[in-house]
């Protein structure tokens, strides 16, 4: 089966904010990006809004530092030329006085005419083994 480009995008994108690779997340998103986060667990903000390249890599690189280096796993993926949805888990530190938790994410994206991500919607849910 062949990866679509809107998935190949959202991996690359993954992959990059994942291992910390600041300068390729900046080239992979739109000046204008514009992200939404949910959750349904009364620990975390039920949701929150992110516009713009600049507060978007800066709550980027702050959630992506806990993440466990190589934890990373992509379950699924489904998407065309301009939409994706990629399923993934990891190990984030965000458990009880940091410690690491899993966390199962939902991470649809929207890409432009530039081939750079216009929208993020992210769901997620973390649970402890």
């Amino acid at each position: 089966m062949q990866i679509s480009k809107a998935v190949t995008i959202a991996l690359n994108h993954i992959n990059a904010w994942s291992r910390h690779d600041w300068e390729t997340t900046r080239e992979q998103i739109s000046d204008d990006i514009h992200a939404l986060v949910t959750n349904t667990q009364p620990d975390f903000a039920r949701i929150a809004e992110i516009s713009g390249a600049d507060e978007y890599m800066t709550r980027k690189m702050k959630s992506a530092r806990q993440i466990a280096p190589g934890s990373v796993r992509v379950i699924a993926t489904f998407g065309d030329e301009k939409n994706a949805m990629v399923l993934v888990t990891f190990k984030i530190g965000l458990g009880p006085s940091g410690s690491m938790v899993t966390m199962a994410r939902s991470c649809l994206y929207s890409v432009d005419e530039h081939n750079r991500i216009r929208e993020e919607r992210d769901q997620f849910l973390l649970f402890s083994e």
